[in-house]
């Protein structure tokens, strides 16, 4: 029986924490181009956001069922961005995913990088005792008719940003606010939810690290210090300067 030859291709590991969506925004571009130059290797960014609805630019900005003015009042950022898709939530306890990859090294095929993509999702829930899996024509992992992760991904050069977003342990109601990835009547789930227990992100990680790694092919290696990330733009929120996501009568979307 022959023996898997170890993988060659290296990724780095940075593990932002809580991170500003706008912060990360930035930093995924800066590292994308410097990526594109070939100044820096793949890279895999995991953090989680303070409260965000974003917008893909294949989306609608009627998807959103309440005015912005709610959207103050509950403490929750709105942003356009160019990653593709349509509308999503994030918050703490979701582990969001960026990778920094140049396609070159894994065919140039979006549609693969994709499905890869879903595959070490479905992979990391299935290690949970989660039953996940695809939806003919969505993007994305769904546990039967609601949807535990969301992919929307932009690529430039044939290098990466933007990725996936897995709910792990978080408040589910502000999905109530939109129409998530422009899909009437999808609901949303969680880790926690299907299990029925508490789940951490840092009891997530390892094993989606490790599903990624076999996924891609790839070993990760030490990333670049947090220093030179900070003066890219990176530099993350502690959580306690936040309050937390207040409740408002303007929960009721919009008709």
């Amino acid at each position: 029986m022959s023996v898997a030859a170890a993988p060659t291709r290296t990724c780095g590991l940075i593990e932002l924490g809580l991170t500003p969506y706008q912060h990360a925004l930035g930093l995924q571009r800066r590292l994308a181009a410097l990526r594109a130059e070939g100044r820096l290797g793949d890279l895999l960014l995991l953090l989680h956001h303070p409260p965000v609805i974003t917008l893909g630019r294949g989306g609608r900005r009627a998807h959103l069922l309440v005015e912005d003015s709610c959207l103050a009042a509950l403490g929750i950022e709105f942003f356009e961005a160019e990653r593709g898709g349509d509308m999503t939530y994030h918050g703490p306890g979701q582990l969001v995913g960026y990778p920094i990859l140049d396609l070159a090294g894994y065919g140039r095929d979006l549609h693969r990088y994709l499905r890869l993509l879903e595959r070490v999702l479905i992979e990391t829930l299935a290690a949970f005792g989660v039953g996940a899996g695809r939806r003919m024509g969505r993007t994305g992992v769904w546990v039967e008719d609601k949807k535990i992760a969301s992919i929307g991904i932009h690529v430039t050069r044939w290098v990466t940003r933007h990725g996936f977003a897995l709910n792990v342990d978080m408040d589910l109601s502000p999905f109530g606010l939109i129409v998530p990835c422009g899909i009437r009547g999808a609901g949303a789930t969680s880790m926690a939810q299907e299990l029925s227990r508490p789940v951490a992100i840092d009891e997530v990680i390892p094993v989606l690290t490790e599903r990624f790694q076999a996924g891609f092919g790839v070993r990760f290696v030490p990333a670049p210090s947090a220093a030179p990330l900070g003066a890219l733009g990176g530099a993350h929120e502690d959580p306690s300067d936040r309050p937390p996501l207040r409740e408002a009568v303007c929960m009721t979307p919009l008709a």
